[in-house]
């Protein structure tokens, strides 16, 4: 079976004038469709430089990455962004929600640039949003969510382009342990309906949710 996401001795180097930093070295990775995979390291061991490649937010300097049997390098910057829009749902440590922008038109906005109509476009962000189970809070601005809350209103928004794969850097980092805990129930109610689920995480409880653990060290898969 083909694996949606395939990395063949991967590898980024960040060149900073006087010296040459290696982030990521030789990273081989398969990930099914449908898993839930944990990709866990302390500070520095190259989860962020992980993440920016598989995410299609970065290259590789080399190596090999296909993505849903696309080799991602191959792609121009058109052709990336059409994939990440296409493919890639994301969820970020710090919501990355619009101030003052209703929840509705935050989930909205990815189907803008879509070109999606703006009744369609509402009517897959309230789908989304009552989905999360935020029916009742769809006019609320990000100020007047709790951070559990705006957690789910970014969750609806990876969601409401349908995208294959779901990437979640430090979903609950900024969360208390209770919404913590229905942050990754929601990621669990996801894949068990079949997304795929890429978790971020320096904290080994969190990394537990997944199915299967991918530990990073000093910019290496270690196991």
């Amino acid at each position: 079976m083909t694996a949606l996401i395939d990395l063949e001795r991967v590898g980024r180097t960040y060149d900073l004038g006087h010296v040459q930093v290696q982030a990521l070295a030789d990273a081989n990775l398969k990930i099914q469709e449908g898993e839930f995979v944990a990709i866990i390291g302390p500070s520095g061991s190259g989860k962020s430089t992980l993440m920016n490649i598989l995410g299609c937010l970065d290259r590789p300097t080399y190596g090999r990455y296909v993505l849903d049997g696309v080799a991602v390098d191959d792609l121009d910057d058109n052709d990336l962004a059409d994939v990440r829009s296409r493919m890639i749902g994301f969820v970020f440590q710090s919501y990355n929600l619009l101030s003052r922008t209703s929840a509705l038109d935050n989930v909205a906005m990815p189907l803008l640039y879509q070109g999606v109509s703006k009744k369609e476009r509402h009517k897959r962000a309230e789908a989304a949003l009552d989905r999360l189970g935020l029916a009742d809070r769809m006019s609320h601005e990000p100020s007047e969510l709790s951070g559990g809350q705006q957690q789910r209103v970014a969750i609806a928004r990876a969601l409401v382009t349908e995208p294959r794969m779901i990437l979640a850097d430090e979903p609950t980092g900024n969360l208390d342990s209770t919404s913590g805990k229905d942050v990754l129930e929601v990621l669990h109610d996801l894949n068990r309906a079949g997304r795929t689920i890429v978790l971020i995480t320096h904290d080994s409880d969190v990394a537990a949710q997944g199915t299967r653990q991918v530990h990073l060290r000093d910019g290496r898969i270690a196991a």
